[in-house]
């Protein structure tokens, strides 16, 4: 695997087993539709039959009926093996398309462990060469990727496109901004027709 591989990180809880099945949901929700996987294995009906009797095994064991937290174990050590396959298919998918395997893995409710040197921020605002610049930075979704960015001014409440608001760089300058004003920024990716969601908003202060 080379230096800029990802892999996929599932980062399940030890012991708290209601988050292990909000963690486990999340993964069978985001996977669902995904044009990425279009057919997972395990089955996503599997892993949610698993997530399943586990709930239900969970709040048996709260009646500490005997024997009730040994199944519970078991229903747990079965949808943990069940995610563990699926992070391996996630893997192999992201392995296969190395330019979108971010987006790939973060699309199917994984974390993105880095192999090598750290990527650069998700995304950036920094002064721009003359007053009343700004350069946004966003990380590379791919070769044929497109970006969309919007700017704020007043916190978020309204988004405004930027008078180029669909470009292929990953660096774009708005210029004409006041400076002194405070400016919040947002953008999404485009990836093989597929439009990703808005990005955490960012601000920055126009110098």
């Amino acid at each position: 695997m080379s230096t800029s591989a990802r892999l996929v990180a599932l980062n399940l809880p030890d012991a708290k087993v209601s988050l292990l099945i909000t963690i486990a949901r999340s993964i069978v929700q985001r996977m669902t539709d995904n044009p990425w996987f279009p057919a997972p294995d395990p089955s996503l009906a599997d892993v949610q039959a698993a997530i399943d009797d586990l709930a239900e095994a969970t709040t048996t064991a709260l009646s500490r009926v005997q024997g009730s937290v040994a199944s519970r174990e078991d229903k747990r050590s079965a949808l943990i093996t069940r995610l563990r396959h699926l992070q391996a298919h996630v893997q192999s998918i992201a392995n296969a398309n190395v330019e979108n395997a971010v987006a790939i893995i973060e699309s199917a409710g994984m974390d993105v462990k880095n192999v090598g040197k750290p990527p650069p921020p998700v995304y950036k605002a920094s002064e721009g060469r003359v007053s009343g610049e700004v350069d946004l930075v966003v990380p590379s979704a791919g070769d044929r990727a497109g970006y969309e960015h919007q700017h704020s001014l007043d916190g978020g409440k309204t988004w405004l496109p930027l008078p180029q608001p669909f470009t292929s760089k990953t660096k774009v300058t708005v210029a004409g901004l006041t400076p002194g004003t405070t400016v919040w920024f947002r953008y999404r990716a485009t990836v093989k027709g597929e439009t990703g969601n808005w990005s955490q908003p960012i601000s920055t202060m126009v110098r």
